[in-house]
């Protein structure tokens, strides 16, 4: 299980490394729409071909997040001991767990600051429709040859990676999405089981948060960005997962005590990991949500 989850882990680096440095084809894209002539579509497609590449490969490594999560809540969560017994005995698993957290609201937040991810997709498939409507694709044209193994990306796939993208925090939503599912297809398991797991977490990372001692012993800002990611990412889960949410006076996430940490910080730590909870919930809309709760998050 660590093995798979690491290799896992592993791309999600990679890929973090890749959407960070993401420039986009915008120049050669409205260079294209300006001037009909073909050598500046040559020029679009041979900035955004491989631009293609990535957003197919980072597609379908949200499957693979979607597979090993459901794994990982398995084991933390069935069995005879306590969710905290979990915790402790199976450290290794929990920091991976926080780690494939972390990947997630990097991600989001460099895929919602990247506009051009979306407009370089969108450019694409003009590209496809318009040559579909133009006749047939001759064997020697490779126009539509743009994953490593000379694949096309066909209709189906471009409409789903479409919609992946069209999310505001698509692996936030894949994430959300599996751990539902876990709970939904795993009835052996008390949804306690899970929603306690999730809240201790939140717990540690929130007490970590508040330790002056413990801070000074971070060695780099990233580690304290780290905690605040991944305090953040399980608050949003247990909304999901918990019947009526985070944001009751019944729920064992301080989620009153979590914002007022995140309002401690810069805004440019803070500002994105505020928006995550206030725009990727299920419950703080919802009537019974505390007013006290909406106005903290809305100011």
């Amino acid at each position: 299980m660590f093995l798979e989850v690491d290799s896992v882990l592993k791309k999600g680096q990679i890929i973090l490394n890749e959407i960070s440095q993401y420039r986009g084809a915008s120049k050669e894209i409205r260079e294209a729409i300006s001037n009909p002539g073909e050598d500046y579509q040559e020029k679009a497609r041979d900035a955004v071909f491989p631009l293609v590449q990535q957003l197919r490969r980072y597609y379908d490594f949200s499957s693979d997040i979607e597979t090993v999560v459901p794994k990982i809540l398995s084991q933390l969560c069935s069995g005879s001991m306590s969710p905290t017994q979990h915790l402790e005995k199976q450290q290794a698993l929990v920091k991976q767990f926080a780690e494939i957290l972390e990947f997630v609201l990097k991600f989001d937040e460099h895929k919602m600051t990247t506009p051009s991810i979306q407009n370089d997709f969108s450019y694409y498939r003009r590209i496809v429709s318009r040559h579909s409507l133009s006749g047939p694709i001759n064997d020697e044209q490779d126009l539509f040859k743009v994953t490593e193994n000379d694949e096309q990306i066909g209709s189906a796939l471009a409409s789903h990676m479409s919609l992946f993208y069209a999310q505001p925090t698509p692996m936030l939503k894949v994430l959300s999405e599996a751990t539902m599912k876990f709970v939904a297809d795993n009835k052996d398991i008390p949804v306690e089981n899970t929603t306690e797991t999730l809240s201790t977490m939140a717990s540690v990372c929130q007490s970590m948060l508040k330790d002056p001692d413990l801070i000074a012993r971070f060695m780099r800002e990233e580690t304290y960005l780290f905690v605040l990611r991944v305090m953040v990412g399980l608050v949003i889960l247990y909304d999901h997962v918990h019947p009526v949410g985070a944001f009751q006076k019944s729920s064992n996430v301080d989620v009153k005590g979590c914002v007022r940490v995140l309002k401690e910080q810069p805004s440019s730590r803070s500002e994105s990991l505020l928006n995550a909870l206030r725009y990727t919930t299920r419950h703080l809309n919802d009537e019974s949500t505390p007013k006290h709760i909406k106005t903290l998050l809305a100011s």
